[in-house]
């Protein structure tokens, strides 16, 4: 199982989202153009930035809660001028432009605050710079936000984690329903990975309810590759009950499906060991190579036999 690796993965994106507009950048955002669009659900709107200056640029863009735009009048869908704030503790956006039945575009100008990095030093997080201050201010790492997550006794916290954590949306009440589910809940990296990956407190509830003993790398592969209790389930149907987690990861990863076992039992094969169904796989012992070897009239067709076959390169 590659959950290490994936974990690793995991973070690295999360690297990459929170620093995707510093980096792209050689001198730090000021100033830029945004548009506005509708979305279906209620009281939020997209809200689109972009800045393009020098052969360099960012875009970003994701949903907002239309209260958190200051000044943003979206009582008429007549076409009319607007100006808007989104205030922050790592500096102000101001937008200036136009809207019309609930769309809109213009400029947007950012302000700093100056004191910022300053303060997230002295709270635990130094190295804010000025690169970081417009995505900590899009994704409101606030300090008030910073503290609760020092108060979570998290392990592994760093200023990139903590505007991971509001990329994905890992809040405090996400953290405690981990570990009200019975998980440590203190891996910031594996805390990200959940998120990324849909590792939520209601699959740990099911995986566990199957009679399972999880951990949080277990979980992660499990969703990454799909081996969820569902797919369990039908393999219970087969007789494959309650099944390695491992091996039910390698299943999901070599394509040991239901329709891939019933096939092999219906050519006489019954109820394979689940190590041999995942090298019959890894080595191509398909039902059709089977098949092409009874015609020849190969004798001792068992399924070590046919791997071993396959392993020299017999075809």
């Amino acid at each position: 199982m590659h959950s290490r690796t994936t974990l690793r993965n995991a973070a690295f994106l999360a690297l990459i989202l929170a620093s995707a507009i510093g980096a792209q950048t050689s001198e730090p955002i000021r100033s830029g153009q945004w548009t506005l669009g509708r979305t279906d659900i209620p009281g939020k709107v997209n809200l689109a930035l972009s800045s393009h200056s020098g052969g360099h640029g960012f875009n970003t863009s994701h949903d907002w809660d239309i209260s958190d735009l200051k000044g943003l009048d979206l009582s008429t869908t007549a076409k009319h001028d607007v100006t808007f704030t989104v205030a922050r503790d790592a500096g102000t956006i101001t937008g200036q432009g136009f809207v019309v039945n609930g769309e809109g575009a213009g400029l947007f100008q950012f302000q700093p605050n100056s004191n910022y990095a300053a303060q997230i030093s002295s709270l635990g997080f130094p190295g804010v710079t000025d690169d970081d201050l417009l995505p900590f201010a899009l994704h409101d790492v606030s300090f008030a936000f910073v503290r609760e997550m020092k108060g979570a006794n998290v392990s592994g916290l760093s200023k990139d984690k903590l505007i991971a954590f509001r990329i994905f949306h890992v809040d405090r009440a996400f953290i405690d329903e981990i570990r009200k589910v019975g998980l440590p809940g203190t891996d910031a990296e594996k805390l990200v990975a959940f998120k990324i990956h849909g590792v939520t407190p209601d699959f740990i509830r099911t995986v566990k309810a199957s009679g399972y003993t999880v951990d949080e790398e277990k979980l992660i592969a499990l969703k990454i590759h799909g081996a969820t209790p569902e797919f369990a389930q039908s393999l219970h149907v087969l007789g494959y009950d309650h099944i390695d987690l491992d091996k039910l990861v390698a299943f999901r990863i070599h394509g040991v499906s239901p329709e891939f076992i019933t096939k092999v039992e219906q050519l006489g094969y019954r109820h394979p060991e689940p190590d041999q169904l995942i090298a019959m796989r890894i080595h191509g012992v398909t039902p059709e190579y089977i098949s092409d070897m009874r015609s020849r009239g190969i004798k001792d067709l068992s399924i070590d036999k046919l791997i071993e076959l396959r392993i020299h390169g017999i075809n």
